[in-house]
């Protein structure tokens, strides 16, 4: 699915006000939680901020619900907090990841990435067993009727395209 992919469910995310407010509320939650002893999240206030928010999202997002079962990992939070902490720049600074917090917009920056890595890859494995699958029911075919090759070979380019365009229509709904 690649970056395009990703990319495109991060707009989507991004565009959608349930999410944003998903997003806010939980980030309100956790400056509650910190009793507001900083001017945002920390970085070990993130994996617990995901799994709530993705508790959250599971219920009010049908993208959420069917292309992410389960609580994206630590090793993407963790990714995604790189990433949005080099994108502001700090990265090259002497601050130490332990004191850095995330702002609001920056928190819904990090959801997004996560959410979007995991659906894009959710849905490339998705794609790929469709397409194994079909490939061998294709080959069972053609092991009965056997056509040529190169019809075979055009049956299965066919089907991978198929499916990739499929997933690419209705990855939301």
């Amino acid at each position: 699915m690649g970056l395009s992919a990703s990319k495109r469910v991060v707009r989507h995310l991004q565009a959608s006000p349930q999410f944003s407010s998903d997003c806010s509320s939980v980030y309100a939650d956790c400056l509650s939680l910190s009793q507001h002893a900083f001017a945002g999240i920390k970085p070990y206030q993130l994996y617990s901020a995901v799994e709530q928010l993705h508790r959250v999202l599971y219920r009010s997002l049908p993208l959420i619900s069917k292309w992410v079962p389960h609580t994206p990992g630590r090793d993407r939070v963790d990714r995604a907090f790189r990433s949005v902490i080099r994108s502001r720049g700090a990265g090259s600074t002497a601050v130490q990841e332990e004191d850095t917090v995330l702002d609001e917009a920056e928190f819904e920056e990090l959801a997004s990435e996560v959410f979007a890595e995991c659906i894009a890859s959710n849905m490339e494995r998705e794609a790929l067993k469709k397409v194994a699958v079909g490939a061998v029911g294709i080959g069972g075919v053609g092991a009965v009727v056997k056509p040529g090759n190169g019809v075979l070979v055009a049956a299965i380019a066919a089907f991978a395209l198929g499916v990739g365009i499929d997933l690419y229509v209705r990855f939301d709904g």
